[in-house]
């Protein structure tokens, strides 16, 4: 008797064998140098972009003279003279005074949108009002106007009522300007808030200021931390109105920077101390919020 074979069997003609998971999922996985390539080719633009911020802040350590070079001496000595003559070491004006306005300034004004755009979030989105879309449409509307076209009027007005170099005017202006930008992200970020909670703390006797406080707001609490953050960086980059409207008082840390160009010449190392002391609190900011700031730009981004 002869020893009987086994023979594979073999699939009909037509089929595809099926392949194991894991040889399908290293399939799918783009190639190991194309991922490093683009790693790469991100680190690369990520440095350019912010290679003019880490050139300013490297000109800030230099000496005048080696800041006015041409071309630029990047083993030029370093030192603090550029950020001693800012903070007023050689007899200069101190930045304090513009540096607590600024601050005065944005704070407040991002209060005040904070709470004038909620309750208008909250109608748009939530409790729409007839012709939600069109309010929406005027509020967008009113950044279209060029702000030097209403320059001379708020000038006028500023000069007949006595708030000219008044910290408080720039309040007012600051907060009419950021609100409807506030409003509209304020309005996508509300959208996603789920309407049975309201209703469920409405049932139990909660009334408009307490829904907005203790339910709204924790809920859309990332895109309000977006919102408030967007809204101080705006205010505290002014510098128009507060070039226009200020004198000594009520001058501004952006006012403050362009004393550094005098007829004398541009004292850039100065210059570059004054703006990266100037950028600090911004920085700080979003550094501080910056958990609720990706949550909130990222959900705007989806919607």
């Amino acid at each position: 008797m002869s020893a009987s074979t086994t023979v594979p069997a073999t699939p009909p003609t037509g089929t595809t064998t099926p392949r194991p998971a894991a040889e399908a999922n290293a399939a799918a996985r783009p190639p190991r140098r194309r991922v490093t390539g683009v790693a790469v080719t991100a680190w690369v633009l990520g440095l350019l972009f912010c290679f003019p911020a880490l050139w300013m802040v490297l000109t800030s350590f230099h000496a005048e003279s080696d800041a006015a070079t041409n071309p630029p001496s990047f083993a030029a000595s370093l030192t603090l003279d550029g950020y001693r003559t800012f903070f007023g070491g050689g007899g200069g004006p101190t930045p304090w005074p513009p540096l607590v306005n600024s601050l005065t300034a944005s704070f407040f004004s991002t209060v005040l949108v904070l709470l004038l755009a909620l309750p208008a979030a909250y109608a748009l989105s939530i409790r729409r009002v007839r012709k939600w879309t069109d309010v929406l449409f005027f509020f967008l509307s009113t950044k279209t106007l060029p702000v030097v076209a209403g320059l001379l009027p708020i000038y006028l007005f500023a000069r007949n009522t006595g708030l000219l170099d008044n910290i408080w005017l720039l309040v007012l202006l600051y907060t009419s300007m950021n609100l409807p930008i506030a409003v509209w992200m304020m309005q996508s970020f509300l959208s996603d808030v789920p309407v049975s909670i309201i209703e469920a703390a409405q049932v139990d006797g909660a009334r408009l200021p307490t829904v907005l406080g203790r339910v709204v707001a924790p809920v859309a609490a990332p895109g309000i931390a977006a919102t408030a953050l967007i809204c101080f960086i705006f205010s505290w980059n002014e510098l128009l109105f507060a070039r226009v409207l200020t004198g000594v008082v009520a001058s501004t840390a952006p006012v403050h920077l362009t004393t550094f160009v005098t007829s004398q010449g541009l004292f850039l190392a100065q210059l570059c101390a004054a703006s990266v002391v100037v950028s600090l609190p911004v920085l700080a900011a979003g550094y501080a919020a910056q958990d609720k700031l990706v949550q909130g730009l990222s959900l705007g981004a989806v919607k």
